[in-house]
């Protein structure tokens, strides 16, 4: 080999460092399969090398958590024998790249992370970020992702029920793609990964290996150039109808008693399923190479390990029920084929053409796995920004009207009428509020789920980004009259190597940690994606939460939309003002500046358990959580969702206080711990609030057809509404 040309393992993305240990752990040198099976082991998106020690102190432990972190997702117990299975996943890198296919391999990916445990996967949320409106490949980009998203969900007849989308610069290099799937099991039929006892066969079903997906763990784990696009290739292709079959074959095998373990193959395919289960099992397993289903002639052993080929599964059955689980998949014409079988040797075995091909010590590659404590430093404390340091316009109307029709606040109807939130009959509250609510089928019970980020927090002050994170996910959750029972979490962020950047990624996951803690809402699943960087301009720091509750009774469940007219208008929690890193700021100056909005997080506690407390004695009518835009936008966005309920009219809202401080700062301030709730009753507000010692004020009434804040004009309902839903079908149509 010249001095000019590569090396495999430079090419494979290991360090020189990292490929020393390999030598020194097979006491040769390992041949190009060998090499290619350590280097996707050892990726940043398969090993979490630069996280996994901070990820350690994160809290994952309740009396409701039945699985934390480390098996395909976690599990909670939301009684009456039935638990909550869920994750959140990253598909960034190969969305930027061929934003259908990678959007929809994500839903796919996630998918099959949940029904892999026993699970019937009941709802999908995403997490979406895109660059600048006004880049080049924006459009593109939210066009193809939305299309991916909604045609993997739709055709496999899971509904998308939540979201977010979000446009920032940062995003111009690097997109955004998490994706969450929500299922629901039996307690005592939750499926693992660990393929305990020797001599079982290994089975491998699903669609056939092809030479999609090769390397794309090894992609995700570094930043992009300006070759992203010859990247292509690295992509998976995903079909969502060899996925459902997939779903209701293995459904109906868990209802035997034949598998041992199961694996999703997703981040590098064959290679971590295989070795992840017998890792976990502490054994040893062997594979025929040729035994492997494949769509594609001469398919090296490589190709075959690392392929990242979608819709495909990896199970360990009980001896002699081989049969009886191939007609199953035979029915559902889908592959089945015994490729190998768990032994006592330790090591991961390849056979091909009846030799040898790759012979590894199964541990090195999981337990051995380098685990960095990479160098940082902390984010630089900002100045607190009073609100009076930023001017005040002469109308407000003209600032709300600007900020609900511009790209950050405008709604997202566009996207969730692209995804059928209403297949399989159980979606009770739809996309659109503060928190998706899906039935139990066959239940007067209800899951509520929603994903929660505000990446310009992040990058202001990580720690309070990251509780601001969490407790935003767990007040959603909490404003429709849920109980929150636990996180999971995608934390999407630059260069690991710069310290910098590896301060956020700490701060932010102490943020989350302690708000998990006083929440009580403990982390049980989640995902790391570094490297989101582009010629060394990395993202906003988005460490993305999808948080779970449960609802006794989904009949008692309450909406953000004003109800009726003539109704009390209170916020819970106290309003300061906050302007620092508000969107008023942005909007006034053109800039993020400032320390972000404190997060108190055992008044968030308190308030939130009110809202609870008052939406399960039926005594509100309407609640919104107040964040991004103020009170001024979660009072408009209240009216805009009336949907005209009241003989023909929207139901606007006439404010009828003087705010004892700025009132810009009241209007648009992000202060935490906050929501707008309405009651027929509010002397029963009144008193509940007093008992618990949370503050709620009395702001105004619910009226006809406007909105009147204070010193503003009337403003009509209908004429924001349309300029709220104008935007964003406007920009898609442009291109």
């Amino acid at each position: 080999m010249s001095n000019t040309e590569p090396r495999p393992e430079d090419l494979m993305g290991l360090s020189d460092g990292e490929y020393d240990t390999i030598l020194d752990i097979m006491g040769r040198t390992p041949n190009f399969t060998e090499l290619g099976i350590f280097s996707v082991m050892w990726s940043e998106h398969c090993s979490y090398k630069s996280s996994k020690k901070w990820l350690k102190t994160l809290p994952i432990d309740g009396p409701q958590v039945i699985q934390g972190p480390g098996e395909n997702a976690g599990v909670v117990d939301i009684g009456d024998g039935q638990a909550a299975i869920f994750k959140i996943e990253s598909h960034n890198h190969p969305s930027f790249i061929e934003p259908y296919q990678g959007a929809a391999t994500g839903v796919g990916g996630i998918l099959r992370d949940v029904f892999t445990m026993g699970a019937r996967p009941v709802a999908n949320l995403n997490a979406l970020r895109f660059g600048s409106p006004d880049h080049p490949k924006t459009r593109h980009l939210v066009g193809g992702v939305v299309a991916g998203v909604g045609g993997y969900g739709n055709c496999i007849g899971v509904p998308t029920v939540g979201g977010e989308v979000n446009f920032d610069p940062s995003y111009n290099g690097n997109i955004l793609v998490n994706a969450m799937t929500v299922g629901i099991a039996s307690t005592d039929k939750i499926f693992y990964s660990a393929a305990a006892g020797v001599g079982l066969p290994v089975v491998y079903v699903g669609s056939k290996t092809g030479r999609d997906g090769i390397h794309g763990a090894t992609m995700a784990s570094a930043e992009f150039a300006d070759d992203a696009d010859e990247k292509r290739p690295t992509v998976q292709v995903g079909d969502p109808f060899t996925e459902k079959l997939l779903l209701e074959a293995c459904l109906e095998l868990m209802a035997t008693d034949a598998i041992v373990a199961i694996q999703d193959m997703g981040a590098a395919g064959l290679t971590s399923s295989s070795v992840e289960m017998a890792s976990k099992g502490d054994v040893g397993i062997e594979l025929d190479i040729d035994r492997v289903p494949q769509r594609e002639t001469g398919m090296s052993a490589y190709e075959i390990m690392l392929s990242e080929s979608q819709e495909r599964m990896l199970m360990v059955l009980h001896p002699g029920r081989e049969d009886m689980a191939r007609k199953i998949f035979e029915k559902w014409e889908l592959d089945f084929a015994v490729i190998g079988v768990t032994n006592d040797s330790g090591h991961l075995t390849l056979l091909e053409g009846g030799e040898t091909s790759a012979d590894i010590p199964v541990p090195p590659l999981v337990a051995a796995a380098p685990e960095y404590d990479r160098p940082w430093t902390p984010t630089p404390p900002r100045p607190v920004i009073n609100a009076t340091e930023i001017d005040a316009p002469d109308d407000l109307g003209d600032v709300l009207t600007a900020l609900i029709g511009g790209p950050e606040l405008c709604s997202r109807r566009w996207v969730w009428e692209q995804y059928d939130h209403m297949v399989m009959g159980d979606t009770v509250v739809r996309p659109g509020g503060d928190a998706a609510l899906v039935r139990v089928h066959g239940t007067g019970k209800g899951l509520a789920m929603a994903t929660d980020c505000s990446p310009r927090y992040v990058f202001a002050n990580p720690i309070e980004g990251g509780r601001q994170a969490v407790a935003e996910a767990w007040r959603n959750v909490t404003a429709v009259g849920a109980t929150p029972l636990a996180v999971t979490n995608n934390l999407n962020f630059g260069n690991p190597e710069r310290p910098e950047i590896m301060g956020q990624l700490v701060g932010s996951v102490q943020g989350m940690g302690e708000a998990c803690e006083a929440l009580d809402c403990p982390v049980v699943s989640g995902n790391v994606s570094l490297y989101n960087e582009t010629n060394g301009s990395g993202i906003l720091p988005t460490p993305v939460i999808g948080c779970v509750g449960v609802m006794a009774d989904v009949a008692k469940a309450v909406t953000s939309e004003f109800k009726a007219v003539g109704e009390t208008i209170f916020v819970i929690g106290e309003t300061q003002g906050w302007l620092g890193c508000s969107l008023y700021q942005r909007h006034m100056t053109g800039d993020v500046a400032g320390a972000p909005p404190p997060v108190n997080l055992e008044a968030e506690r308190k308030n939130g358990d009110l809202v609870r407390h008052l939406i399960a004695d039926g005594v509100l009518t309407a609640c919104h959580d107040v964040s991004d835009g103020g009170l001024a936008v979660a009072i408009t966005e209240m009216a805009m969702a009336s949907e005209a309920s009241e003989k023909g009219a929207e139901i606007g809202a006439e404010i009828n206080i003087s705010p004892d401080i700025a009132t810009h700062g009241w209007a648009f301030g992000e202060d935490q711990g906050r929501y707008v709730v309405t009651s027929s009753a509010p002397e029963a507000v009144s008193a509940a609030a007093a008992a618990a010692g949370v503050p709620a004020r009395a702001i105004g009434m619910t009226v006809a057809a406007t909105l009147t804040l204070p010193s503003t004009r009337p403003i009509s309902v209908a004429e924001l509404k349309a300029l709220n839903e104008r935007w964003l079908p406007d920009y898609m149509a442009a291109g």
